[in-house]
C-alpha cells in the first residue's frame, strides 16, 4: 500500500483521536464552569463548523494534524499566562480558564490524555467482545537449536507460569517482556510434569530487516508456541483484559523510550506522520479489527506523549500546575515564557527528527 493510499485511513483515525483528545478538555472545561469558544479538529483556517447551544464554535479545519480547545478569555486549554482582559465582567471573569483554582485547570489540562487512555479501553473492550483477544497458550511447542532457550534447559510441553516476577498468562506477555528487556538474564518459572521448576535464560540478539527494509535488532530466547487462538470474552472480562492491555502498552512505551535514550534501541526506530500513515493504510488494508487495534495503540501512545512534562504538552502545564501547588504561587510569566519556547524548540525539532526518519526509509 502506497503512502498516498494510506491518507485516508490514517486522517480518519487521527481525526478521531485527536478528537476524543480535546473532547476531554472541553468536558471537564465545562464540568467546572468554563465557557468554551472553539472546539477544533484540525489547525488553520476553517473548513466548516457550527455552532452549540453554549456559543461553543465546533469546526474542522483545514490542517488535520491536531486540534484545540479555546477558552473563553484566554488562548487555549493550556494556556495560564495569557494578559487579563479587563474589560470583562466579574460574572464573565468567572468562566474564565484561567480564574479556576490550580486543581481545577490541572483537571483540565489532564483530561485529554485520560480521555486518550478511555478510548483505548473502549476500543479494546469492544474488539475483545464481538472479535476476541489474539491468544497463544504459554506452552513450549518448539525449543529453537543453539538458542538462549535451549542453553536454558528449556523443554517442549513446559508451560510458563512466572517470568522476571511476573504472572504469565498468554505467551504474547513473555514476548513482549523479552523484547522490550535489555538484554539481562530473566528468572522464568516454568510447570514440567506437574512440578515446578526454575530457570534462567539470557536473551540474546537478533539482527532482523523490518517492514521498511531496515535492519533492526530485538531479543530473543528462542522458543515458539503452536497453540494460537483468538480468546473470547464477556464484556466485563473484555474490559478486564482491555484495562490490562492498556497498561501494559503503557509501559512497553516507556521503556522502549527508555531503550532509546540508553542506547538498548536506536533512534532510527522513531516513526512520524508518514510512517504512521503507512501503518494505518496497512492496518485498515487488513482488517478492521486491526485496524482498531492500531487505533487504540496510537491513542495510548497519544496520551503517553501529551503526558512528557515538556513545555507546549499537557505535561508540561500539569508541571506547572505542581509548582504553583507546592509553592503556593504560579510560576512567574517570564519563566513560563521562556519555558514554552525550548518546549517548542524540542517539539519541533521531534517532529522534524521524525519526519526526517520517515522520508530516509521511503
Amino acid at each position: 500500500m502506497t503512502i498516498i493510499s494510506s491518507i485516508p485511513a490514517f486522517l480518519i483515525l487521527l481525526t478521531i483521536l485527536v478528537f476524543f483528545h480535546e473532547l476531554g478538555h472541553y468536558w471537564i472545561a465545562r464540568k467546572n464552569g468554563v465557557k468554551v469558544d472553539v472546539f477544533s479538529v484540525g489547525f488553520g483556517p476553517e473548513l466548516f463548523g457550527f455552532y452549540d447551544k453554549n456559543q461553543t464554535r465546533w469546526k474542522f479545519s483545514i490542517i488535520p494534524l491536531g486540534g484545540y480547545v479555546k477558552m473563553f478569555g484566554d488562548a487555549d486549554v493550556t494556556s495560564s499566562t495569557s494578559a487579563e482582559n479587563s474589560a470583562l465582567s466579574p460574572e464573565e471573569l468567572k468562566t474564565t480558564f484561567k480564574n479556576k483554582s490550580v486543581g481545577q485547570r490541572a483537571a483540565i489540562v489532564a483530561a485529554g490524555p485520560i480521555a486518550n487512555f478511555i478510548l483505548a479501553i473502549v476500543l479494546f473492550t469492544g474488539l475483545y467482545s464481538f472479535v476476541g483477544q489474539p491468544y497463544s497458550a504459554a506452552v513450549v511447542a518448539k525449543v529453537m537449536e543453539n538458542s538462549a532457550a535451549e542453553a536454558a534447559g528449556f523443554q517442549i510441553n513446559d508451560k510458563i507460569i512466572e517470568a522476571a516476577g511476573t504472572k504469565i498468562d498468554r505467551f504474547e506477555q513473555l514476548q513482549r517482556l523479552v523484547q522490550l528487556g535489555s538484554g539481562e538474564p530473566i528468572d522464568v518459572v516454568v510447570e514440567r510434569n506437574s512440578s515446578v521448576i526454575n530457570l534462567t535464560v539470557k536473551p540474546k540478539v537478533d539482527i532482523y530487516t523490518d517492514h521498511n527494509g531496515r535492519e533492526a535488532k530485538r531479543w530473543l530466547i528462542g522458543i515458539q508456541s503452536d497453540q494460537s487462538s483468538v480468546k473470547a470474552h464477556d464484556f466485563l472480562s473484555a474490559f478486564r483484559a482491555a484495562v490490562v492491555e492498556t497498561y501494559d502498552v503503557s509501559i512497553g512505551t516507556f521503556k522502549a523510550i527508555g531503550q532509546i535514550f540508553n542506547g538498548h534501541r536506536s533512534v532510527k526506530e522513531l516513526g512520524g506522520p508518514i510512517q504512521i500513515a503507512k501503518i494505518s493504510g496497512m492496518a485498515a488494508e487488513a482488517g478492521i479489527e486491526y485496524y482498531i487495534g492500531w487505533m487504540a495503540v496510537l491513542s495510548i501512545n497519544l496520551g503517553l506523549l501529551n503526558l512528557l512534562p515538556v513545555p507546549m504538552l499537557d505535561g508540561g502545564h500539569l508541571l506547572f500546575y505542581i509548582i504553583e501547588a507546592v509553592s503556593g504561587k504560579p510560576l512567574n510569566e517570564r519563566a513560563q515564557e521562556y519555558c514554552f519556547r525550548i518546549g517548542l524548540t524540542l517539539v519541533l525539532s521531534l517532529m522534524l527528527f521524525v519526519t526526517w526518519n520517515d522520508l530516509w526509509i521511503m
